[in-house]
């Protein structure tokens, strides 16, 4: 017969394991004074292959080799970050809003301390569509600087997803060259690319999910990453590897990942990924030329994640960090 001390413990145990299942749920995420809605999905912390086998069709070399992987579970926006949310961190007109800090926020910033991106000089949506249209052009310092101001809006704290975390979401269980297979005729459900997108992007989760429930993992826009771009990275990586990411102090080239509306299939599979250059601002007549704007990447922008184990003040901190000169 079980003891009350051990009936006891396994009770709380029950209560904590149940609060944990409900806390690993979709939510929806909203900043007060503004109707904009941002859901999150939650993935679930596991282990994949990251990387492309040199016999997959697109294969580039800095794909390889394929390597193990695992990553904490994470919430990552459902859709890419639009304009409508976007231009509310430009604005700053709602930062009086912000969420007053208590025992269950997850972050201790006060909003005004977040440096905010200054107004463009031109219309950065190039005509493409604002309302419910993913953001680009963005450099991945304002990127990064929008999930801190995000983080003080509403006190969850966000940050861009690393290079694994993004992958890892993307294939949602998959060891294809695409989320859904290896069939290239079917891309057209799921992504926005060269060959339909009519030389522009589209409205955020007009194509199919993929099974976990996250639009335009590939196509539409490209997506920031965390991680610094070195191409030979994963040889370096000889056993498997828990939560990688690769900071680097440089500027360029950052790793953008899923293709764009400009793009052919190769550029949108799962293991494929691009660096970031200097020639995306080429066009800005600015002298020194902005930190926070790209002139001539109409095809980058982002999406947003928050881990399930919120890290340290210090961690956040160094998630936020990137005030090098753009």
């Amino acid at each position: 017969m079980i003891s009350e001390k051990k009936l006891t413990s396994l009770i709380l145990f029950l209560i904590i394991l149940n609060l944990k299942i409900i806390a690993q749920e979709n939510y929806i995420e909203q900043i007060k004074g503004n109707d904009y809605k941002l859901p999150m999905q939650f993935i679930k912390a596991g282990h994949f292959t990251m990387g492309s086998p040199r016999s997959e069709k697109g294969h580039f070399g800095d794909e390889g080799p394929q390597h193990k992987v695992y990553v904490d579970g994470f919430w990552m926006g459902k859709f890419e970050v639009t304009w409508d949310l976007y231009n509310l961190f430009v604005n700053r007109e709602l930062d009086s809003n912000q969420i007053l800090k208590g025992k269950d926020s997850e972050v201790n910033i006060n909003v005004d301390g977040v440096s905010g991106a200054t107004t463009p000089y031109v219309d950065m949506s190039f005509g493409m569509g604002i309302d419910n249209y993913p953001a680009i052009c963005m450099t991945q310092l304002a990127a990064v600087k929008f999930c801190e101001w995000l983080s003080a809006m509403t006190g969850h704290f966000y940050r861009l997803p690393t290079e694994a975390e993004w992958e890892y979401a993307c294939r949602a269980g998959s060891k294809t060259a695409f989320n859904f297979g290896d069939d290239i005729s079917k891309l057209g459900d799921y992504a926005w690319y060269v060959e339909n997108s009519n030389e522009k992007y589209h409205e955020v989760g007009t194509k199919k999910p993929n099974a976990w429930g996250l639009h335009d993992m590939h196509g539409n826009i490209a997506e920031w990453t965390l991680d610094q771009y070195i191409p030979t990275i994963y040889k370096q990586r000889r056993s498997e590897v828990k939560n990688p990411l690769e900071y680097g102090d440089k500027v360029y080239p950052k790793v953008v990942r899923g293709g764009s509306w400009m793009n052919n299939s190769n550029r949108l599979r799962s293991a494929a990924r691009r660096p970031s250059t200097k020639k995306w601002k080429e066009r800005d007549p600015q002298i020194p030329k902005s930190k926070w704007w790209h002139t001539d990447a109409p095809f980058v922008g982002f999406r947003v994640v928050r881990p399930f184990d919120t890290p340290s003040e210090e961690e956040q901190r160094k998630y936020w960090k990137y005030e090098s000169k753009q």
